[in-house]
């Protein structure tokens, strides 16, 4: 007699029963440690380790305010404050923070706008940890103003330099399918060069801002939960593509998922944007607008280049909605990182961009093979090189 594919549980004992067991017996363990474990062991020898994190600072005339968090594995007590080597007076709404606690310190000093700020935090055993404002400058108060000027902001470098570039979508329609492999390892070097940037950018922010939930693994984390989305939204618009010719049905799924892909991008940058802003460090200028958007331009051919091989017309609306799903998360972003400016999320939502670039690499590489089933020719590495010469060349521009 074969044996059963699923064994079946003890006769009489309900199946939910042989988890629930399981899960108490492991909770009263964990409990039992948490209040008698440490007993069973000698105390630690040596000072204690205070770590803060500087998660927000709001620069208010005669005022600072730092919102910080303990990282470490004790807990800090905030003994005196110095600001440029200058004792402060100052009020917190707590003293003594706990592990992964935060708390705001609110220091009376008299800055001067353009200078420099060395803030120096001094615990009760004595422990300095220091702060540095680069270059000081009132933070920009929230309101009706505020939100546009970061709306607009977010439409100039998002989604008026994706349309613009969408331009080329005549350009390449009936182009020979020997060209097409160039064009789109021109899409897949561009692509390439954002997610190698977005990965430079959340690391050294990573390593600036360790932070309390995990500094360089959110940019990991934020990766695998985009690349997986994107998977699973592949997955559904391949199994609906049989209403419709395969070759356009394919060109407007690949439009999409890189229009999305760029869109999950814009928005980590559209974050960095916000947060230099809100701190005075962006420079609202002619060049910078001219700068983002010879950058971002590159971005609309991405999206409209697989439909030059579909052979499909798309419609203007199409069109505008995939430059608005690519760009306008750039206003999202701006918004939330001038309102928050939270180094942690920033790292996050770049590793969003990273993992959705990835999988869209992934769905356009076999678009670059050629008679042979190689990916790697002329044609194909060529146009790598120039996508990736492209976003090096137009960063250039971009002086923040």
């Amino acid at each position: 007699m074969e044996a059963s594919d699923h064994a079946a549980p003890a006769a009489g004992i309900p199946r939910w029963l042989l988890a629930v067991v399981p899960l108490a017996l492991i909770a009263a363990a964990l409990a039992a440690l948490a209040l008698f474990g440490g007993n069973t062991l000698p105390e630690r020898t040596g000072p204690p380790i205070e770590e803060l994190a500087f998660e927000h600072t709001v620069l208010k005339p005669g005022t600072i305010e730092l919102t910080v968090r303990n990282t470490g594995p004790d807990a800090v007590t905030v003994g005196q404050v110095f600001v440029n080597d200058v004792y402060v007076d100052f009020d917190a709404s707590a003293r003594e923070i706990g592990r992964l606690k935060s708390a705001k310190l609110t220091l009376r000093y008299p800055w001067q706008e353009g200078s420099p700020a060395l803030i120096a935090i001094i615990t009760s055993t004595g422990v300095a940890i220091e702060h540095e404002i680069p270059v000081t400058v009132q933070t920009p108060s929230a309101g009706g103003k505020f939100y546009a000027t970061m709306a607009l902001l977010g439409t100039y470098v998002g989604v008026v330099p994706v349309i613009l570039g969408m331009l080329f979508l005549p350009f390449l329609s009936g182009m020979r399918a020997r060209w097409f492999t160039a064009f789109m390892g021109f899409t897949i070097g561009l692509l390439g060069f954002l997610a190698v940037d977005a990965y430079i950018e959340g690391s050294a922010l990573a390593a600036e801002n360790p932070g309390a939930f995990g500094g360089l693994k959110l940019l990991f984390l934020g990766a695998a939960l985009a690349y997986l989305s994107l998977v699973a939204l592949d997955r559904h618009l391949s199994a609906r593509r049989a209403d419709a010719r395969a070759a356009a049905a394919d060109a407007s799924r690949l439009a999409l998922l890189v229009a999305i892909g760029i869109g999950l991008h814009n928005l980590g940058e559209g974050l960095a944007i916000g947060s230099a802003y809100a701190i005075g460090e962006l420079a609202l200028g002619a060049f910078l607008v001219i700068g983002f958007a010879a950058h971002n331009t590159t971005e609309g051919f991405a999206i409209v280049a697989p439909f030059a091989r579909g052979g499909e017309r798309p419609s203007l609306p199409r069109l505008l909605l995939l430059g608005l799903i690519a760009g306008g998360p750039a206003i999202l972003g701006a918004v939330i990182g001038a309102s928050v400016n939270n180094a942690e999320l920033s790292t996050f939502m770049l590793g969003l961009g990273i993992g959705a670039i990835v999988q869209v690499i992934v769905q356009l590489a076999p678009t670059i093979r050629d008679a042979a089933g190689r990916m790697l020719h002329p044609l194909s590495v060529g146009g790598i090189l120039a996508g990736i010469a492209a976003l090096y060349l137009t960063g250039l521009l971009v002086a923040a």
